[in-house]
């Protein structure tokens, strides 16, 4: 059963890279971060399957439990090992899957201000949603509150949306993200 922290709740990030009072959910994707420092914030969307929201797909996916055979699109992605260090639900509760510490396997290959591989410096969120489906108010206000609390904690540089770093490959978060309405979220 998930717990949501209450929408006007400060967020803190622990000194181990975990959102306090958080749903954590340990992913073994992720590895060690190199020396440097975190700098940068990387916004994704994703949903599975593809369109289809409130299911246990991407937590699965994440934990690498996904049943290849649960969904017709599943056995597409057999086999990946990928991971965010967030997922923002479409009801705005956030759930960790790996700490900021860490590094997620989010981005693959990637390049920012002329920075190759960029999950070594960056923070992964992904937002359930699709490139077709506006977010809701409380994905917008959860995530302006996330990344209030990880400029708080990370000497964050830059965001930037998953299509930014690797334009080739990704189109996410999509041109149903409001970056006017986020930045002003989060009071950038």
């Amino acid at each position: 059963m998930e717990t949501a922290m209450r929408t006007d709740a400060l967020m803190c990030i622990d000194a181990e890279g975990l959102l306090v009072g958080g749903d954590y959910i340990p992913s073994p994707n992720c590895d060690d971060r190199p020396e440097g420092a975190i700098e940068l914030l990387v916004i994704h969307n994703i949903s599975l399957p593809p369109g289809e929201f409130g299911g246990d797909g991407v937590q699965r996916l994440f934990t690498n439990t996904l049943d290849a055979g649960a969904h017709p699109y599943y056995a597409t992605i057999a086999g990946l090992r990928v991971s965010a260090h967030f997922f923002i639900r479409r009801g705005g509760h956030i759930v960790q899957f790996v700490p900021c510490l860490k590094r997620a396997w989010h981005a693959g290959e990637s390049c920012w201000q002329g920075a190759a591989r960029c999950n070594d410096f960056s923070i992964g969120i992904e937002l359930e949603g699709s490139d077709e489906v506006p977010f809701t108010d409380a994905q917008y206000a959860a995530l302006g509150r996330l990344t209030v609390s990880l400029r708080a904690a990370y000497p964050l540089r830059g965001i930037a949306g998953h299509s930014h770093i690797a334009p080739q490959r990704k189109t996410d978060p999509g041109p149903c993200f409001d970056w006017g309405r986020y930045l002003t979220e989060c009071a950038i």
